[in-house]
């Protein structure tokens, strides 16, 4: 095992400890931004987007101001988001569509938040760097929202759906 991967299992070891005793939906979102941000080297923007009023709505999330709307199937977050799929883009000059908040970032990783079947969320991490992201991040971050959703009551905010 790698230093990195030795990291990325770290934070998911962390980040399952500190929602032992939580289960607030905003709370969890919160803290899991700052546990990514505390873990991942070479990020500079991890956040949500929630789905709300047909839209990806900008939640809690840690780095600059953000896109505060993505329309569905816009971007890299509302691609993820409708296709219901992780989506790693190792140049985010080359995807089409591509919606630019920091200029600064060259890399991203979408993980769409799906619970009981209904996509609710988009977890999304930014890099300066290109292809940061790979296999051993998507792995590692698939965990990471698996204990996310298995630990955190997102009924309140499904109450739309």
């Amino acid at each position: 095992m790698n230093k990195q991967e030795k990291k990325l299992k770290e934070m998911n070891k962390a980040f399952k400890a500190l929602l032992e005793s939580e289960a607030d939906w905003l709370a969890n979102l919160a803290n899991s931004t700052a546990i990514l941000s505390q873990f991942m080297d070479d990020i500079n923007w991890a956040g949500y987007y929630i789905w709300k009023n047909d839209q990806l709505i900008l939640g809690p999330f840690q780095g600059k101001t953000a896109c505060v709307r993505i329309d569905e199937d816009k971007g890299v977050c509302g691609k993820a988001y409708t296709q219901r799929k992780i989506l790693v883009v190792k140049d985010v000059s080359e995807f089409p569509g591509h919606i630019v908040c920091d200029p600064l970032s060259k890399s991203e990783i979408v993980l769409p938040i799906i619970v009981a079947g209904e996509a609710i969320a988009v977890l999304d991490i930014d890099s300066p760097k290109l292809a940061r992201f790979g296999e051993l991040e998507r792995k590692y971050l698939a965990e990471f929202t698996d204990i996310l959703i298995e630990n955190t009551n997102f009924l309140p905010l499904m109450e739309k759906f």
